[in-house]
């Protein structure tokens, strides 16, 4: 879950996500470094007092700036087309969950058991309990077993929403008469903690998203209760 402090990327719940995370940090190295040299060079041009007027042209140096950044930009570009495949991957599913945005609330279906499907809706202020958290909990969340494949079929019932969770590394445009779809697998027991990230309304803020990644044999349980539901 983001707090106010956190300056670098949410706690890794899903082995995309620590892909993600390491993309990242290995952008940023490249860009430091690249930043670094590039400060050195231009405080060399500023503070020395070395001219050369009889520089006219120099094709070795010329060579050299146009490959390297050919260079550091395939450093960047093969790590990156390698997460868009994974991002795209889609093994055989445990469980498929329907996703549909709503003003102002999701909706869950899911379509592999009969008859369990529900709304969830932010807790309001004035309902919520000491464990609550502000603007993010809500009423019913969405329950995955953790260490399976869950695909999300996500669309939207009005406008343009997105469903998004940072620690999972996973952000799905909710589109009206649309179905997008993305997969993830929960790596360990977690309440994960997300929102809208679409403007959609007046409120939009308003609709954040809760997934509970608990046991397999405790989701087993909580199925059934919801089926005799």
């Amino acid at each position: 879950m983001a707090t106010w402090k956190l300056l670098l990327l949410q706690d890794s719940a899903s082995p995309l996500m620590e892909q993600l995370s390491f993309f990242h940090d290995h952008t940023l190295l490249i860009l430091v470094i690249i930043t670094i040299l590039v400060g050195q060079m231009m405080s060399g041009l500023f503070f020395n007092k070395l001219t050369h007027r009889f520089l006219l042209e120099g094709q070795m140096i010329e060579i050299i700036w146009t490959i390297l950044p050919a260079i550091t930009l395939i450093f960047i570009a093969l790590p990156s087309l390698r997460l868009i495949y994974i991002l795209d991957e889609t093994n055989n599913p445990a469980i498929s969950i329907k996703t549909i945005g709503h003003q102002w609330y999701w909706s869950y279906e899911y379509s592999d058991f009969k008859n369990v499907e529900f709304d969830s809706y932010m807790i309001p202020i004035q309902e919520m309990k000491s464990f609550n958290f502000r603007l993010l909990d809500v009423d019913n969340r969405m329950v995955v077993p953790f260490l399976s494949q869950i695909r999300m079929i996500i669309t939207a019932a009005d406008v343009i929403h997105s469903w998004t969770i940072p620690a999972l590394g996973v952000k799905v445009d909710a589109t009206p008469g649309r179905l997008n779809q993305t997969s993830f697998t929960s790596s360990r027991s977690t309440i994960l903690f997300g929102q809208c990230s679409e403007i959609c309304g007046a409120n939009h803020s308003f609709m954040p998203i809760v997934m509970e990644s608990i046991a397999p044999s405790f989701f087993i349980k909580w199925i059934s209760k919801m089926i005799e539901i």
